[in-house]
Parts: structure tokens; C-alpha cells; sequence
């Protein structure tokens, strides 16, 4: 079994990720080392990884476990492992319920490296006030969390829900850009076919269950995207983004 990952504010030789002692010793405290020590019940021998979620992590040993919610570790030489290329954005549709945090964990688990949450016009939730601040900060630990489970060391970003417009602009901004559809005579056929890019940004947009409206898609098209289909099945929103990001990391060779 590989070695759990934990997550630290700040790794020795600057930037973000815990605190470190002398000698290479590192105490992991706080929520993750109550959760090392009191549910995972590391001890002494025991390997780990530590990261700051950005990229920069590190392989440890566990030295002891001190009280309920301290572990003593002695640290490797720290690593940042480089953002891997292309890199690879799903703009969400907001879905029901909990279907979100699905979404996000297994986009988080397949390998994506940022996440737009997407106020669609046939959304029917909406991210309003305290509403969307809580479901947004969910869609973030639950990143977080998954990037952990998946051994992951740099963890996607999830930003701020966005527009219609806003999400043109991204898309205006990428090197291939798609939207995934669901009418098989609509677009530019599989997107299993398209020519991709062998790096800069891949920007996929993943419609709400009731589908992309032709608005939307008129905006999107202008500003540089393609409509593109996945397969002979109709998937939902929450499972859609995973599979058409799986396909891209086997195309570009990230999977390789």
C-alpha cells in the first residue's frame, strides 16, 4: 500500500505547507495529526507523505505519536513536483444536491487540475449569499480530501462559481476548448477524434441535466470552443466531466 498523504500549511525551505524541528524532524499537529494519530493510528516506522496541496511535498517516517493528536516526524529532502502539461479545467454545471461533491471527487481522483463551478441557465440549483459560500467551501474539502485519498501532491484548484460570460473568456483563453453534447448529429463529432494540444490548456464544459441551452452554446462557440460528444450514452452532469477527463489524460499521454 503507498504511504497516506497528509496536508500542512508550510514544508521547511520556504513557500506554503506544518512547522519543522531540528535535526529533520517535522510535528504534524492539528486536525491531520489527530486524524494520523487518533484514526489512522500511525506509529512509530510507519511511512507518510507530507504536502502543501501546491505541489511541494516530502517522504517521511514516522518517529512517535505524542498525545492524541501529534505526530513526530522525521522528514526526506522536500520535492515540488511540477504542474503537468496540458492542463486540464472542467467548467461544472451546478447539479442537485450532493451530485457536485461526487463530480468533484472523482474529477479530483481521475487527475484534473482545476475546477470552475458553472451557474448554467438550466441549473436548477443556484449559488446565492451564505447558499453558494457553503457549497462552495464543501467543493473545496472535498477536493482537498480526495486529493489526499488518490496520493495526489498538487490538488486542483476550484474557483469561484462563474458566468456565462466569464466562462467564454476562459474558454477564449484556451489552447482546445470543448463542450460536451449529447445530440449525436450536433457538432464535431467524438471527442475522441479531436486534435488536441500537447500542452497549454484543455477547458472542457459540462452542461447542467437539463443540457447546455443554444444561448449558451452560440457564446461559447464565439469565443472558441467546439461542441463535441463522449460516446453512444447519455451520462449526467456529475459523471460526464470524469470520463471526458480519463479520456483526455489517455490522448495527451499524461496516462502514459
Amino acid at each position: 500500500m503507498t504511504a497516506p498523504v497528509f496536508v500542512v500549511d508550510e514544508l521547511p525551505g520556504g513557500g506554503q505547507g506544518g512547522r519543522s524541528g531540528q535535526g529533520g524532524r517535522f510535528v504534524l499537529d492539528g486536525p491531520e495529526g489527530r486524524h494520523a494519530v487518533s484514526v489512522k493510528r500511525l506509529r512509530a516506522g510507519e511511512e507518510i507523505v507530507l504536502t502543501d496541496g501546491a505541489g511541494r511535498w516530502a517522504p517521511g517516517e514516522v518517529v512517535a505519536a505524542e498525545g492524541k493528536d501529534q505526530l513526530v516526524v522525521s522528514l526526506g529532502e522536500v520535492t515540488e513536483e511540477p504542474a503537468e502539461e496540458p492542463r486540464i479545467t472542467v467548467v461544472q454545471a451546478l447539479p442537485k444536491g450532493d451530485r457536485g461533491e461526487l463530480a468533484v471527487e472523482t474529477m479530483t481522483e481521475t487527475g484534473v487540475d482545476a475546477i470552475v463551478p458553472w451557474a448554467a441557465s438550466r441549473c436548477i440549483t443556484q449559488w446565492k449569499g451564505d447558499r453558494g459560500a457553503k457549497a462552495l467551501a464543501k467543493w473545496r474539502a472535498t477536493a482537498r480530501e480526495a486529493g489526499k485519498q488518490s496520493r495526489r501532491v498538487r490538488f486542483p484548484e476550484v474557483a469561484e462559481a462563474a458566468t456565462t460570460r466569464q466562462v467564454a473568456e476562459l474558454v477564449a483563453r484556451a489552447d482546445f476548448a470543448a463542450v460536451l453534447h449529447e445530440d449525436r448529429d450536433y457538432g464535431s463529432g467524438p471527442l475522441a477524434t479531436a486534435e488536441l494540444p500537447s500542452s497549454g490548456e484543455i477547458v472542457l464544459v459540462v452542461g447542467p441535466e437539463g443540457g447546455v441551452s443554444p444561448q449558451e452554446l452560440a457564446v461559447f462557440e464565439e469565443a472558441g470552443a467546439k461542441a463535441y460528444r463522449l460516446g453512444r450514452t447519455v451520462l449526467r452532469t456529475s459523471t460526464a466531466g470524469t470520463a471526458a477527463t480519463a479520456l483526455l489524460l489517455g490522448r495527451t499521454g499524461r496516462w502514459s
